[in-house]
């Protein structure tokens, strides 16, 4: 497995090899890893004790949040590329073809279970074929039920499972999960696809390694990962200015994606669809996300669904 950093001082890779393998200099010579290129600041590193197969938390520490982060002998370093070790799962449910819609279940916070029902049903009859929770509304097997019966089977509700009884969702009926990785731990979701449904990986608390300054991790590497480690649907940004993102981050992010299902989301709503599916220069095996933007609607929130979806037939 190979890692490459971009590295000032580049001779700091040295250090970071040792760093993350044995620690010491005189370290045993089969899991030490080495640096095997430099070509400017481009510093690649190889990584022997991971070749063999590895857990998530392994390669986190390793190479994704390692100790190199914590460093104050570097003036900067940032990992922008991985050749990933084998035997992580990746989706277990591809992408669907073409362009699909789905939307955010708002108020984030506040609905009754009945209320939330109501509010997924609008949102599915206006051509939703995904419904979720916010990312700061913890579900429930009420709200699991409620959700289940208001809308049509085909309609995945992806239940927020952070923090949660994941067993009396499944319990209760969820048709799809969705996880805030970032925060409960990267290595909920291979737990996760032991239920056997589609994983919709939130990017929430993302953005603390994207943005580090100094010290970070590239877009790419993030999407790349969420989706080895067996995301079915991989939050991506938008080409609004609602996410940071710029327009390459989000389009790399939608390769890295693939075959999983690349969400735009983040200000998206019909006034931009069909310019967000321009901008990202495919159609295939993406889906809109809509959030505060459909509500805005002045037909309704089953309006701005069905709206969005006129725009990007």
């Amino acid at each position: 497995m190979r890692a490459t950093y971009e590295i000032e001082p580049p001779a700091w890779g040295e250090t970071l090899a040792i760093l993350q393998s044995v620690s010491l200099a005189d370290g045993p010579a089969a899991v030490r890893a080495r640096v095997v290129e430099v070509a400017g600041a481009r510093v690649t590193v190889e990584f022997p004790a991971l070749e063999d197969g590895c857990t998530v938390e392994q390669l986190l520490a390793t190479c994704i949040a390692g100790e190199w982060a914590d460093r104050g002998d570097v003036e900067s370093c940032r990992l922008v590329e991985v050749e990933w070790p084998r035997g992580f799962p990746g989706p277990a449910f591809p992408a669907a073809p073409g362009v699909t819609v789905g939307a955010i279940v708002k108020p984030a916070l506040g609905l009754t279970p009945h209320e939330a029902a109501e509010v997924a049903g609008e949102l599915a009859a206006g051509g939703a074929v995904l419904v979720k929770d916010d990312e700061l509304q913890q579900s429930s097997p009420e709200r699991v039920r409620a959700i289940g019966a208001a809308i049509p089977e085909h309609v995945l509700y992806a239940a927020n499972v952070s923090g949660a009884d994941a067993d009396a969702i499944v319990e209760a009926g969820a048709r799809a999960l969705m996880v805030n990785a970032f925060l409960v731990g990267l290595g909920s979701i291979p737990r996760l696809r032991a239920y056997g449904l589609p994983i919709f990986v939130h990017r929430v608390g993302s953005s603390f390694l994207r943005r580090g300054g100094a010290v970070s991790v590239s877009a790419r590497v993030l999407a790349e990962l969420t989706r080895l480690l067996g995301a079915d649907y991989v939050q991506v940004g938008s080409f609004s200015p609602r996410t940071f993102d710029t327009d390459d981050e989000v389009r790399e992010q939608i390769a890295a994606a693939r075959p999983a299902t690349a969400v735009i989301g983040g200000g998206v709503g019909a006034e931009n669809a069909a310019e967000q599916l321009e901008r990202a220069g495919t159609r295939d095996g993406v889906m809109l996300l809509l959030g505060s933007a459909a509500y805005a609607h002045p037909g309704g929130v089953r309006e701005g669904v069905a709206d969005a979806m006129r725009r990007t037939a």
